[in-house]
C-alpha cells in the first residue's frame, strides 16, 4: 500500500467546507433521535457529541467525534482526518478544558487534558482497533495528533 500523502491546502479547504455542514447535520440527527441515529461511524466506531466553549466567542460549540470509553474517562482523537492543523474543538479545549460530552441522552460534565506521550502510546492500539484510519491520518501529517482524556469533574 502506498504511503499516505499530506493533504494540499486546497484539499484541506474543500474538506473543511464539507465537514462543517456534515457535522451540523449529524449533531442535529443525533440529538433529535436521542443518539439512536448518528451514533456509529465507519467500522462501528461510536460517536459522541463534544460541547466546548468557543475560545473567541464564548459560545457553545458542538462537534460529533469518535470516542473510546476507558473506565469513567472518554478518550478523543484530534485527528481532523490527518489535516495539517488541529481542529477548532481541540483549540477550544486548550483554552478551556471544561466540556460536556453527550452520549445518547446522557450529558457528562468533563474536564479534558492532553494525554502524555506514554499515555498516547498505550491508548493508540485500542484507538486504531476501534477505527483503523487513525494510523493513516497520523502517517499523513507531520503534526503529532493529540489524544485527549476527558474525565468527570
Amino acid at each position: 500500500m502506498a504511503e499516505p500523502k499530506p493533504f494540499t491546502p486546497f484539499q484541506e479547504k474543500v474538506a473543511r467546507f464539507v465537514i462543517q455542514p456534515m457535522s451540523k447535520i449529524n449533531t442535529w440527527i443525533y440529538r433529535a433521535s436521542g443518539g439512536r441515529w448518528g451514533a456509529k461511524f465507519s467500522h462501528g466506531a461510536p460517536v459522541c457529541l463534544l460541547v466546548t466553549t468557543g475560545r473567541k466567542t464564548g459560545e457553545p460549540r458542538t462537534a460529533p467525534l469518535l470516542y473510546l470509553e476507558r473506565g469513567d474517562d472518554i478518550v478523543l482523537v484530534a485527528s481532523q482526518g490527518g489535516m495539517s492543523k488541529n481542529p477548532a474543538w481541540y483549540l477550544n479545549l486548550e483554552a478551556n478544558p471544561d466540556c460536556d460530552i453527550e452520549i445518547g441522552t446522557k450529558t457528562l460534565p468533563m474536564r479534558a487534558r492532553r494525554a502524555s506521550a506514554e499515555e498516547k502510546a498505550e491508548l493508540w492500539p485500542a484507538l486504531v482497533a476501534m477505527y483503523p484510519d487513525y494510523d493513516t491520518y497520523q502517517a499523513r501529517t507531520d503534526r503529532d495528533i493529540p489524544v485527549l482524556i476527558c474525565s468527570p469533574h
